[in-house]
């Protein structure tokens, strides 16, 4: 045991230093030079290196211990910034999700969804499966594709990655019957390992990619005295959202792939399987489980 928290404390130290210390000492030396260049010499690289030069020149002259301190105090900064970035992960993930009012952004999308759904219902009728041609198939697949660009069900949230997650409550609802939020502990439980460590893992990369695109709220701050650091946090915050889509575009498909494979195991364990029958859960059984897991609820 006591090696196993030696490794423990090695991993979690190694995790803090990634996470906190390395991004903040950047963010902390970056904030000090260019509140030194300010906006008037934001590109300046010779007053820059001028700067750096004469303080790292002073600070090889100080004792032993007041250089000490100048590292401890550095230390202490980087991660309270980085503690401070990890605060607004919260926020970062509720805007990823479209977790905060904006009915009007949600009802256009809804909209032009609903349009595409139409356009793509008047093809089907106009061209029958039976006498389908492959250039009217292509034409049923491509309005199809902008369907889905938008997403995968309709709309319900001001983002993609929102309607990505609202996605997969509204197929788990409509078409098993089943109230994601109060089953999916129930089938987490009954999943095998394989499927939790994939959708642990892509949850993982979500995590990450929010806290890169955190990084974004102080570099926009800094912004208001060095403007090269509204640049970068834009980049920051557009890379951390490019991940995040990617994150969350395999979370969704995962667990959606777990409801198809796996529902019926979660059936079997309540006792709501139909007898005698195989494959992927039914309606029936989805409003069974429903039932028993929201206990009036």
């Amino acid at each position: 045991m006591t090696g196993f928290f030696q490794e423990l404390a090695k991993k979690l130290a190694e995790r803090w230093v990634a996470l906190l210390v390395l991004p903040g000492v950047l963010f902390v030396a970056g904030a000090v030079v260019g509140l030194h260049l300010r906006h008037a010499h934001a590109l300046d690289t010779a007053t820059a290196a001028a700067f750096v030069t004469a303080r790292t020149t002073a600070i090889t002259k100080w004792p032993g211990g007041a250089q000490a301190a100048l590292v401890v105090g550095l230390l202490i900064a980087a991660s309270t910034t980085g503690l401070l970035v990890q605060g607004t992960a919260g926020a970062t993930r509720r805007l990823f999700l479209g977790r905060w009012p904006a009915r009007l952004l949600t009802r256009r999308r809804a909209d032009r969804w609903t349009a595409l759904l139409a356009r793509r219902r008047e093809l089907v009728a106009a061209h029958p499966a039976e006498a389908r041609k492959p250039e009217q198939q292509r034409q049923i697949d491509a309005v199809a594709a902008k369907m889905n660009a938008i997403a995968l069900a309709a709309p319900g949230r001001p983002t993609w990655m929102g309607d990505r997650i609202h996605a997969v409550e509204s197929v788990a609802q409509h078409r098993y019957g089943l109230d994601l939020t109060f089953a999916w502990p129930r089938l987490w439980l009954v999943l095998p390992d394989t499927a939790r460590t994939e959708i642990t893992a892509a949850h993982a990369s979500f995590a990450a990619a929010v806290a890169v695109a955190s990084w974004a709220w102080p570099l926009l701050v800094l912004g208001f005295w060095w403007w090269p650091a509204t640049v970068i946090g834009l980049v920051v915050g557009a890379t951390g959202r490019a991940r995040a889509r990617d994150a969350i575009g395999d979370l969704t498909s995962l667990t959606e792939s777990a409801l198809d494979l796996h529902g019926r195991a979660l059936a079997e364990a309540l006792g709501a399987a139909a007898d005698g029958v195989s494959g992927p859960l039914t309606r029936e059984e989805g409003l069974k489980i429903t039932s028993l897991v929201r206990k009036g609820r």
